[in-house]
């Protein structure tokens, strides 16, 4: 680990300061600071495929039911003995390396999640992209490489998506093909076997660190500006109404839970998502789940029926982790009813694409309503749409902060108040760009006023923020 990236881990992020003390002036760049990687030694083939073989005669001779009964500080510790003590006497050729390496992927298939061990160990990795047994890609600083983790064939992968989801609750069979999951530290895992996939077990984990990112971090990686965060925790601490919208590994669960961060200790917040990965700091929080259908294709319990649930907890706010369905009705009519400072994100390439597509969404719940009055619900629910985008070469920034000012006519009017310029791609495929402020003061200022929060004068005078 380099001394940089040593540095970055033993940093304790900023102490929370004022807002307006977030403003530096003049401002001044920062540039990313690379993720911490997990030096993982390269297994040689024959000592891999010399643990396979292994793994049947191990899996026969000890009891791994006794095993897992114990405490998990010592499961490890006794397995590890018991392979020792087995390759000791199977294997005397080996070296004390040579035998570390084999004992260290017989642990990963009988206590973890075999090939996948490693991968989950290196942080440098933001997504593993499983297609089928022999393939395995990662994307490590915004770029997708293959690397050479393999499962013996697709019954050992399946074996393995079998386990992460039974940890969450959850089946994939053959009447049951896809899965959403999670891994115990809030990674979002995919599955999908056949016969819905040709070539085999398609397993996707989007990773998530140790630490929850917090905006102070995003910040620092340059998603955004001093000035876009000042205006960003002001829409949280006033309870504005905030849509996420970008598009699939853009980064909006990641900043939805960092905005999330800036709700007050004394309100209670219900969050509801699909599979649970928002990781809320504040003591008051209540965690909800949907249920996919059993095996009689019944009991299921869907994100609208949390949302209504909800309503019933006496929620200061409602975050929904993704609303893409029918449920961005329900969500809307919280939202105009009591339950302000709510959040959610959802799949859109543009301010505009995201409220055509909770147009949509709201139609999907069946209610034959003119599109002048789901425009009305829409523009008197949500204050503030922030747009991330994942560019070129990877780097995610947020390239729009827009407010819903009304409705001109059949029209839903909105103004950016913050965008991002992107003016070229370097040497190395990586986006760059420029922040800018539009000259545009949101009429919701005054809101944020009434709550305490004191705008500087020159926040939204027109001007390039931060070139990046």
């Amino acid at each position: 680990m380099s001394t940089e990236q040593e540095h970055f881990f033993a940093a304790e992020p900023p102490p929370g300061l004022g807002l307006a003390s977030r403003l530096p002036d003049p401002l001044s760049g920062t540039m990313p600071i690379p993720y911490a990687t997990v030096a993982e030694e390269a297994l040689r083939d024959d000592l891999v495929e010399l643990a396979q073989k292994l793994f049947g005669q191990i899996s026969q001779r000890l009891d791994l039911g006794q095993i897992k009964e114990l405490p998990e500080g010592r499961r490890a510790a006794e397995l590890r003995r018991a392979l020792e003590a087995h390759l000791d006497a199977e294997q005397p050729r080996l070296s004390a390396a040579e035998r570390g390496q084999v004992v260290g992927v017989l642990l990963d298939e009988l206590l973890g999640l075999g090939p996948l061990e490693p991968l989950l160990r290196d942080l440098s990795i933001s997504e593993i992209m499983i297609n089928g047994p022999g393939q395995v890609f990662v994307e490590r600083d915004g770029q997708l490489v293959e690397v050479a983790a393999r499962f013996r064939d697709a019954d050992h992968l399946l074996q393995i998506i079998e386990r992460i989801a039974s940890r969450v609750g959850r089946r994939i069979d053959e009447t049951s093909p896809m899965v959403d999951a999670r891994l115990p530290d809030g990674s979002r895992v995919n599955a999908i076997i056949p016969p819905l996939a040709l070539r085999g077990p398609t397993l996707t984990i989007r990773r998530f660190g140790s630490r929850p990112l917090i905006a102070e971090d995003l910040m620092r990686f340059g998603a955004f500006t001093p000035e876009m965060l000042f205006v960003m925790e002001g829409a949280i601490r006033a309870k504005l109404n905030v849509i996420v919208s970008g598009g699939t590994g853009s980064g909006k669960t990641t900043l939805l839970n960092c905005l999330s961060g800036f709700i007050p200790n004394r309100e209670r917040i219900v969050t509801i998502e699909d599979a649970a990965e928002l990781r809320l700091q504040q003591r008051h929080v209540v965690p909800l789940e949907t249920r996919p259908p059993n095996t009689d294709g019944r009991n299921a319990i869907s994100m609208r029926d949390l949302v209504r649930n909800a309503l019933r907890m006496r929620p200061d706010r409602i975050i929904v982790g993704e609303c893409r369905g029918p449920e961005a009705l329900d969500m809307l009519q919280a939202m105009n009813s009591g339950h302000e400072g709510s959040l959610t994100t959802l799949h859109a390439n543009s301010p505009r694409d995201a409220l055509s597509r909770l147009e949509t969404m709201i139609l999907m719940a069946g209610y034959d309503m003119p599109v002048r009055a789901i425009r009305r619900q829409i523009v008197s629910a949500i204050q503030l749409l922030i747009q991330v985008d994942r560019l070129s070469g990877g780097p995610r920034r947020v390239t729009n902060v827009t407010e819903i000012v009304g409705m001109e006519g059949e029209t839903i009017v909105s103004q950016d108040i913050f965008v991002y310029q992107q003016q070229g791609v370097d040497v190395q495929g990586r986006a760059f760009g420029r922040f800018v402020t539009t000259g545009v003061r949101p009429t919701f200022a005054a809101r944020l006023k009434a709550a305490g929060i004191d705008l500087p004068a020159d926040l939204f005078r027109q001007r390039i923020l931060l070139p990046h």
